[in-house]
């Protein structure tokens, strides 16, 4: 009751009371997760693989391959899964056709990195040579946009905890801190 009576909006809980408390829980919510986000680390466990040959399922891929996959030359399949028309399927064309990338894949939906408000699973990863040094690799969030503050809270939030994660790995990965739209342009960037 005193959150209520110091918060100013008195009124707007007699106004619509259900309404009120069902914002405030939301509010609450957001600024509980905002500062579990901030306080998260990840951690490398010497001796510990991280990643998983088993997340790379083929009856995934077979079961869509009428739908939403195109033929690729360089990635661990002969088809890349994509989920949107206007982002995903030209970013693995573009992939494809650079001659700077060695390999490339969409990341399996079973690769999940846990976070405070739920699992997050990157969109790409991509080798390739970028003057003349070998082992570049970057995982990639692909979006109808580059301005991470143009995303959802909640993608955003999912975003920042994969910086963590990844910075934890070393700098064997290097994983973007902002959604990536068009290839060609985010090649530039790096």
């Amino acid at each position: 009751m005193q959150v209520l009576s110091e918060s100013g909006r008195l009124q707007d809980f007699l106004n619509n009371p259900q309404k009120f408390t069902e914002m405030f829980i939301e509010t609450i919510k957001a600024v509980q997760n905002g500062m579990e986000i901030d306080g998260i680390r990840y951690m490398r466990l010497e001796g510990e693989e991280y990643y998983l040959q088993e997340i790379f399922d083929s009856e995934e891929l077979i079961a869509y391959l009428d739908k939403n996959a195109i033929r690729v030359d360089n990635s661990v399949y002969d088809h890349i899964i994509y989920d949107s028309d206007t982002v995903e399927l030209p970013f693995a064309k573009a992939l494809d056709e650079d001659p700077d990338v060695k390999m490339f894949f969409k990341i399996p939906s079973k690769f999940k990195i846990e976070t405070p408000i739920g699992t997050y699973n990157p969109d790409w990863a991509v080798y390739m040579v970028k003057d003349s040094v070998e082992k570049l690799y970057f995982v990639i969030e692909t979006k109808g946009t580059t301005r991470l503050g143009g995303l959802r809270g909640d993608e955003k939030d999912k975003i920042r905890c994969g910086v963590k994660h990844f910075a934890a790995v070393g700098d064997e990965v290097r994983f973007n801190e902002k959604p990536v739209k068009n290839w060609h342009e985010y090649k530039l960037s790096i």
